[in-house]
């Protein structure tokens, strides 16, 4: 036996069972590696998810790092799920509705029509009505985790036409998300689908005449500003639903400090998105100067609102837990109008 195996022996049989146990990370000497996607374009990444991926791995100290790719960059957006679940990618910012998740409540992802009146409207249906029980159960059987949902900025129309009565949505191409495109139909809107960073041009060229796939402060942040003239403040619903996902057997690789870290970053990110939207969606109507503001009459605009009730109901016959989603949401909203204001107005 040589010299340095005796020593090597000895060392560790005078050594604590603690001692022994610490490294059991670094012991294997090397750092976690994701590589997640986000369906933000470039410029919008910076504040929706940027701060937070940052963040995450400097306090990961070296142990982990978040490699972050902005829309299409890897992969199309409707195509990140299966690119995730297959391990392409580790981990996913998205709407369920934008990357094709093959669950039955991919629907309410994005834009579900009037589920919402306010962005804080989305974290409370998640975490205070019961739906993060849902969308776990619903991705575990997909083999995807679920991590964690909260909201964006809500659904207005950005034209290059003045919007002010319902009959200016007929034949009016739009940019939009799946469930807000079949829900918009009914009223003449022609869901188009492109590429997120192609938008600009496609407005140029009169691919597309409006783009209904954000507030005001993404329609400044993206660029958009530039390619349109009108904003029109009503909305369709009141905050985007997102959420971060990861691939499972991924995330089972993650020490569990580490995905505690991991979702202290990821509530950091939806909190600092409900201030920037939340002002920026009010400075930029007050302040912005650059788009006109249109609106419908609300009694008009009441017609959309009834029909996205009766679209409710045919989703949630659709399957069992659909229908559960669509019951917790109008239990929610009947809370909220008997609350009053300042929950609901009128």
């Amino acid at each position: 036996m040589t010299n340095s195996r005796r020593s090597f022996l000895k060392t560790a049989a005078m050594a604590t069972p603690a001692v022994l146990a610490a490294p059991y990370v670094k012991a294997q000497n090397a750092k976690i590696t994701w590589r997640l996607q986000t369906y933000a374009g470039a410029a919008l990444a910076e504040f929706v998810i940027r701060p937070a991926v940052d963040a995450f791995n400097k306090a990961a100290n070296g142990e982990m790092e978040i490699q972050l790719y902005t829309a299409d960059q890897l992969v199309p957006t409707g195509e990140l799920f299966r690119a995730m679940q297959a391990g392409t990618i580790d981990a996913v910012q998205s709407d369920d509705d934008s990357m094709n998740s093959p669950v039955d409540i991919k629907v309410f992802g994005g834009y579900f029509p009037f589920a919402s009146r306010y962005s804080l409207d989305v974290p409370t249906l998640f975490y205070e009505y019961g739906l993060a029980e849902i969308w776990d159960e619903a991705y575990t059987e997909v083999g995807v985790k679920w991590l964690s949902a909260g909201a964006w900025d809500p659904c207005n129309f950005a034209t290059n036409k003045p919007i002010t009565k319902l009959d200016d949505l007929k034949g009016l191409r739009v940019f939009t998300f799946p469930t807000a495109g079949q829900f918009l139909s009914q009223f003449g809107v022609v869901p188009v689908t492109i590429p997120f960073e192609d938008v600009p041009v496609a407005m140029q060229t009169g691919e597309i005449d409006a783009i209904a796939w954000s507030g005001i402060t993404e329609v400044f942040t993206s660029g958009w500003v530039d390619v349109t003239k009108y904003f029109l403040t009503n909305n369709v619903s009141g905050g985007w639903a997102g959420s971060f996902f990861a691939n499972a057997d991924r995330w089972a690789e993650v020490p569990p400090h580490l995905q505690t870290l991991w979702q202290m970053c990821m509530d950091s990110s939806h909190y600092k998105r409900l201030h920037w939207y939340w002002g920026g969606e009010a400075r930029l109507r007050a302040e912005g100067g650059r788009l006109e503001l249109t609106s419908i009459p609300d009694a008009e605009w009441k017609t959309v609102e009834d029909a996205a009730h009766v679209f409710w109901e045919e989703v949630a016959k659709q399957t069992p837990r659909t229908g559960k989603v669509v019951e917790i949401l109008k239990k929610y909203n009947s809370d909220m109008e008997k609350a009053g204001k300042p929950y609901r107005y009128g």
